[in-house]
């Protein structure tokens, strides 16, 4: 298959793409590891569970269904359950490979003049004893069970952690029938007042979370953490603390909170894969862009939280700057920002919230305090806290040579889950790993990639040479 322009990942970053590219006359394949597009922030009940009313559980489903509706409407090819392991450069130009299905055996390619990056981010969650128990998922976990499959995690939950994402997920849990024992948010509010002439425009919006919490009688606990969760094959409950200026626990502050469910968060991480083993520039932890939203990698854009963690109004007004700057470039004309000056300001003004929500919600300080040596801090492999802290004191001193040491990062999850946790035990911060693949791929799709190179090469020669 050929196209225009392939964009992975089908958020808000990436419907915006391939919609504005779309209108301007470009072929555009819109790829996603979900069987319907949407994202994590549009995911939508199977039509199997016929929802009779799927906008309770959205923000912004207005906003939704025009873009479902014009993408429906739109001559964009949507690829979905393709999960997109490496994008090649070519001379010819990039090359998409995917695989196929819940399986991902099945290989799939789609070459493109350009390729836009809206890969979206992950959830960060930092370890602490218990916190491999059953019952124990990430926030976001919990909202994709409840947006995506209509169920609740459990009967009683607690919601802890620290960042924006806490609030919806608590008021979705308690407006779905579950028991909120708690929401337990580690940042300080008085962070939150001291960039409120920031965040003004933020207000409205954390205003009606807050009421919906009120209605349903959910307890707000700020500057408070877990500290441990209890049960022996599933959590039974939580024991929360407050915390002290410093982030440190105040002795005398614990609770335990009886709970069969614990929502936990700690902020978000780009997703840069396929970024990386492009090579384009990473700033920090994102992907590097220009105005246009270009990486410095000919043909290759990215927008989203690949760019940047922001929420869905800012992933629409990047990718719409995205597929307006990918369609002039490809038409050969040189851009005129003025065509998408609206989003261009709103771009601006939402990464002015980002950048406030980001210093009023760091992770708590001294958090690696709280973290016993029998602590699990690599699931795939079962590294624990002790071990890592081992390797430590035999001379690593970043998140590489401790993988080297103790294989705390080899295992399934590539270290997306445990490498936060692992920096932050060796006293650095988070630094994304270049990765030749995005996800896992079976060996026989690699093999059969490396018999078409071949035989693309001996073809290639027998060309040159003419016939014999």
């Amino acid at each position: 298959m050929r196209t225009d322009l392939a964009v992975i990942g089908a958020g808000p970053a990436g419907l915006a793409a391939a919609l504005a590219a779309d209108r301007r006359g470009l072929r555009v394949a819109l790829f996603d590891a979900a069987p319907e597009p949407g994202g994590q922030f549009y995911r939508q009940p199977a039509a199997g569970l016929r929802a009779e009313r799927p906008q309770a559980l959205h923000h912004q489903w207005r906003t939704w269904t025009r873009l479902r509706d014009r993408l429906a409407a739109s001559s964009v090819r949507v690829l979905g359950e393709h999960h997109v392991w490496c994008v090649e450069r070519t001379p010819d130009g990039p090359v998409v490979h995917a695989l196929l299905g819940p399986e991902q055996e099945k290989p799939a390619e789609v070459r493109a003049t350009a390729v836009l990056l809206a890969t979206g981010g992950y959830e960060t969650v930092l370890p602490f004893p218990g916190w491999t128990l059953p019952g124990v998922v990430t926030a976001g976990g919990a909202q994709a069970m409840l947006k995506g499959g209509l169920v609740v995690p459990g009967r009683t939950a607690v919601v802890a952690g620290t960042g924006p994402l806490l609030l919806p997920v608590a008021t979705g849990l308690a407006a779905a029938g579950v028991r909120v024992a708690a929401l337990v948010e580690s940042a300080d509010p008085g962070r939150l007042l001291r960039h409120a002439g920031a965040l003004a425009g933020k207000l409205p919006e954390g205003a009606g979370y807050a009421a919906r919490l009120l209605r349903h009688r959910v307890p707000f606990l700020a500057r408070h953490t877990v500290v441990r969760a209890h049960g022996d094959t599933r959590l039974t409950g939580v024991t929360v603390a407050a915390l002290d200026a410093h982030g440190r626990v105040r002795p005398g502050t614990e609770r335990r909170l009886p709970c069969d469910t614990l929502a936990v968060s700690h902020g978000m991480l780009p997703h840069t894969d396929l970024a990386g083993s492009l090579g384009c520039r990473l700033d920090g932890p994102t992907v590097a862009v220009d105005a246009e939203q270009r990486t410095d990698v000919p043909g290759v854009w990215a927008a989203g939280e690949a760019t940047g963690v922001g929420g869905a109004a800012l992933a629409l007004a990047e990718g719409h700057i995205a597929g307006r700057s990918i369609a002039a470039r490809l038409r050969g004309a040189v851009p005129d920002p003025g065509e998408w000056a609206p989003a261009a300001r709103a771009r601006a003004r939402l990464r002015g919230y980002a950048a406030a929500l980001d210093a009023a919600y760091a992770p708590p300080a001294h958090w690696t305090d709280r973290v016993t040596d029998d602590t699990v801090v690599c699931r795939c492999e079962e590294v624990t806290a002790g071990t890592v802290r081992e390797a430590l004191t035999l001379g690593a001193g970043d998140a590489r040579t401790v993988k080297l040491l103790t294989r705390a990062g080899m295992g399934w999850c590539q270290g997306r889950m445990c490498e936060p946790a692992v920096a932050g035990l060796a006293g650095r911060e988070p630094v994304p790993s270049r990765r030749p693949f995005a996800r896992p791929v079976p060996l026989g799709v690699l093999a059969g990639q490396h018999e078409q190179h071949e035989q693309h090469e001996q073809h290639g020669q027998q060309t040159e040479r003419g016939p014999s």
